[in-house]
């Protein structure tokens, strides 16, 4: 479809005067109204084009067209910001004074049409922004290939040569925002906000919720496995991350032939991914536009193609939709001789399956092998889907071996070549094949610097993805990986696909949507590390503030009657009735917490911060009541402890161990064989030694004075039993220290190990001795001067 028809079918009515006004851009182009968009167009035939009709266009696409789209985005944004705000003061009201408000069910019924007209304003809002960002990128083409027709590229008065105005809109593009799509703190509080009024009016009387919208409360599947960050890293960062990773974890290795030699020359290995799509580009389109249950099929295989001896076929459904990030994947193998006949459809992998028969393995096994095999069979042939993209990249895995908790990759050197046969006359791929001989049979390698400069899109950045499951990784892993994340090394691309990427850059004529990143790719992504800093101490400010703000409405509640039971796995519309039928709390209670909003909780120190004011509030109530309906109410926002062991002590009540389980009377960290580390005795050691080498010290000094002193000469004995006193104290102190250090170790005491007492007396006596010792020897000196005939000299003595 023509990209003019299509804005025109997905134009929200509403808002029509303020879109991009896609026909009087073509009008100044001086293209037709029914003219297609592929800007086949002959150049002989357009009029000439002028300077002005140069500024005319720029002017009305930059200053006029864009400034409307961006300035209605701004507008709206910071609309439904306090539409969202006046939502949270309407329910603090209702909360902080729930036994004086009248209607109570109408003002929750009132917030939750509102929250629903919010939830839709932001999806049309988002569709807003993805169209008119397609359309400024389809003007400015057009502007593009307009300018080098015939007539307007000849030299004379009056014509300019060949002007270009898309860097200048990438330029504009960068310094706004409605190519941003970063709606995610504003559905969390609407979120959190769901919940709340549902379990107020209970699940009956919120039928009314739309539970296709991406803001509502559980549309976010419970079951995501992994948590996935994307991001782009600029050429002079990729080895300071890859050190910095490398410190962490170990580089994974990949053997895709076992049976030979592991490859120990220390090179990245190549990885080759075949992407799928029909002509239509329909996997393409349901990607970007987050289509539920969107789909992308993909063969890869590792080095050469030649030296492969196994082919990967993967799909992957992303089976939530919106922003899930989570996806079923689907992956068998086959040999590269099977799989033109396996795409067409002429084979089925019988021969794999008579070797798995053969092998005696479970028939439930074979049976789910076959049921793969023939889904993807079917997608394929039902789809009509081909291979049209390449994408090739060097691959660096970080994970420790049997531990999958947190996954590293970092891939460079990308790129994306097409791999299609759309064009009958002159297609890239033989139709009859099913990859690029040409690449294949000659062993290209990056920079492909053999193929057309059209067929081929090389990536500026190497693309950095972490995945982890958060709640099973170590404190001190978090604090590495947020760390790497909000660094100056890495620039945020969430949601990027290579996929995705490909077709937008090279299949621009037939697709008429595009991903927001393009609007990104021309910028600078290298970041000063100081400016960095501070922007992330910004960011986690302003999140700490949007997540005080949704629960500011809550600390002071007085009753609606919740007890603060529910666990975090349990779903919003689950119902109130336990197993045995029992009402485990009453209707109009507000004790569930967003299913959502615990996982988004900041860290867990601001949540122990807020949690001490929150049981301040507690204590200055005064009541068993209130203090059980603030219990209920922690489960529900963020500046309340979400955790068990938060929620028992803030509600001063003992926790109730389920039966069986007893309280132990000895941690575990104080059970068992105590195991010590050698380099922390031997560190106790050397300290001990160093206490008796200043002993030893010491006491030579003062032997050695009081060898060296005569019979008559008081003063020299009495400064070397001074010296011999400090170094008994100092032996006797180091051993004492040495000993009780010792115990501390044994006991795996939490007490801090420095000990100042000593150390100060040694250096207050060495240097009371040293003082008197001076003192006493110049008043000896001055005594025998004044007595001395006068050819005495002080200095002769001294």
């Amino acid at each position: 479809m023509r990209f003019g028809k299509t804005l025109q079918t997905q134009i929200y009515p509403p808002w029509r005067a303020h879109y991009i006004d896609y026909n009087r851009l073509k009008q100044l182009l001086r293209e037709g109204m029914d003219d297609g968009d592929s800007g086949s167009e002959d150049p002989s035939t357009q009029p000439e084009w002028t300077e002005n009709d140069e500024q005319t266009f720029c002017h009305e696409l930059i200053n006029v067209q864009l400034d409307k789209v961006h300035n209605f985005q701004k507008d709206m944004t910071k609309s439904l910001n306090e539409r969202t705000e006046k939502c949270e003061q309407r329910l603090e009201k209702l909360v902080k004074n729930e036994e004086d408000v009248e209607n109570k069910d109408e003002v929750l019924k009132t917030t939750l049409s509102e929250l629903d007209e919010i939830t839709k304003d932001i999806n049309e809002l988002e569709r807003f922004s993805r169209i008119n960002f397609t359309g400024f990128l389809k003007a400015a083409k057009k502007h593009d290939r307009r300018s080098r027709g015939a007539k307007a590229t000849k030299k004379g008065k009056g014509t300019i040569s060949d002007p270009k105005v898309k860097p200048l809109l990438q330029v504009r593009f960068s310094q706004m925002e409605f190519n941003k799509e970063d709606y995610s703190p504003l559905l969390y509080r609407l979120s959190t906000m769901y919940d709340f009024v549902r379990r107020s009016l209970g699940e009956d009387q919120a039928e009314g919720l739309e539970q296709n919208s991406s803001a509502s409360p559980g549309s976010n599947p419970t079951n995501k496995k992994y948590t996935s960050h994307k991001f782009w890293v600029h050429r002079d960062n990729i080895i300071e991350v890859k050190t910095f990773v490398l410190r962490r974890l170990p580089v994974l290795v990949y053997n895709a032939q076992p049976s030979k030699e592991l490859d120990t020359a220390g090179q990245d290995p190549t990885v080759t991914s075949l992407y799928f799509d029909n002509s239509k580009f329909q996997l393409y389109t349901d990607k970007v536009l987050k289509e539920k249950d969107a789909s992308s099929l993909r063969l890869r295989w590792y080095g050469q193609l030649s030296q492969a001896n196994e082919i990967h076929l993967e799909r992957k459904t992303i089976s939530g939709g919106g922003d899930y990030e989570g996806a079923v994947e689907e992956r068998i193998s086959l040999k590269k001789k099977y799989v033109n006949d396996f795409l067409t459809g002429k084979y089925a992998m019988e021969k794999t399956v008579q070797k798995m028969q053969s092998r005696n393995l479970p028939a439930g096994e074979i049976e789910e092998y076959q049921t793969t095999v023939a889904s993807l069979q079917k997608f394929i042939l039902e789809n009509d889907l081909q291979p049209v993209l390449r994408a090739s990249y060097n691959r660096t895995a970080f994970q420790i071996p049997g531990d999958d908790r947190i996954r590293i990759s970092l891939d460079t050197d990308l790129a994306l070549i097409r791999e299609d046969a759309l064009d009958s006359d002159r297609p890239c791929r033989d139709p009859d094949n099913w990859h690029r001989t040409d690449i294949d049979e000659n062993k290209m390698e990056y920079p492909f610097n053999n193929l057309k400069k059209g067929e081929i899109s090389r990536f500026p950045y190497a693309l950095l993805e972490i995945k982890i499951r958060e709640r099973e990784l170590h404190s001190r892993t978090k604090e590495w990986v947020e760390e790497l994340i909000s660094s100056h090394l890495v620039h945020a691309a969430p949601r990027f696909s290579k996929f995705v990427h490909g077709v937008a850059v090279l299949f621009d004529d037939y697709v008429n949507s595009f991903p927001f990143w393009l609007g990104e790719m021309d910028e600078d992504i290298r970041k000063d590390p100081r400016k960095a800093w501070d922007a992330e101490q910004e960011r986690k400010k302003k999140q700490i503030e949007d997540e005080t703000a949704v629960g500011s409405f809550r600390p002071s509640v007085r009753d609606f009657g919740g007890r603060g039971s529910i666990s975090h796995s349990t779903p919003p519309a689950s119902s109130g009735v336990d197993g045995e039928g029992r009402s485990r709390f009453p209707k109009k209670a507000l004790q569930g917490a967003a299913s959502a909003a615990p996982q988004m909780l900041p860290s867990d120190e601001v949540a122990e911060v807020e949690h001490e004011s929150d049981q301040e509030t507690v204590d200055q109530q005064g009541s068993k009541a209130n203090t059980s309906t603030l219990d209920g109410l922690r489960q529900l926002f963020p500046s309340f402890s979400s955790s068990r062991y938060g929620r028992a002590h803030s509600g001063g009540r003992p926790v109730a161990l389920p039966a069986g389980v007893q309280k132990p009377q000895q941690l575990i960290m104080y059970s068992g064989e105590v195991k010590v580390e050698a380099k922390v005795w031997l560190a106790n050691q050397r300290t001990f030694i160093k206490w008796m080498h200043m002993v030893v010290l010491l006491a030579s000094l003062g032997v050695a004075i009081y060898n060296g002193a005569s019979q008559s000469n008081t003063l020299a004995k009495t400064i070397s039993l001074v010296y011999t006193g400090i170094a008994i104290f100092a032996g006797i102190w180091g051993y004492g220290i040495y000993m009780w250090r010792s115990n501390l170790i044994r006991q795996r005491s939490g007490r801090d190990f420095d000990s100042v007492f000593g150390p100060i007396v040694v250096c207050i006596a060495l240097a009371v001795a040293l003082i008197v010792n001076f003192a006493f020897k110049y008043h000896a000196v001055m005594e025998k001067s004044s007595n001395a005939t006068p050819g005495f000299a002080i200095g002769d003595e001294l």
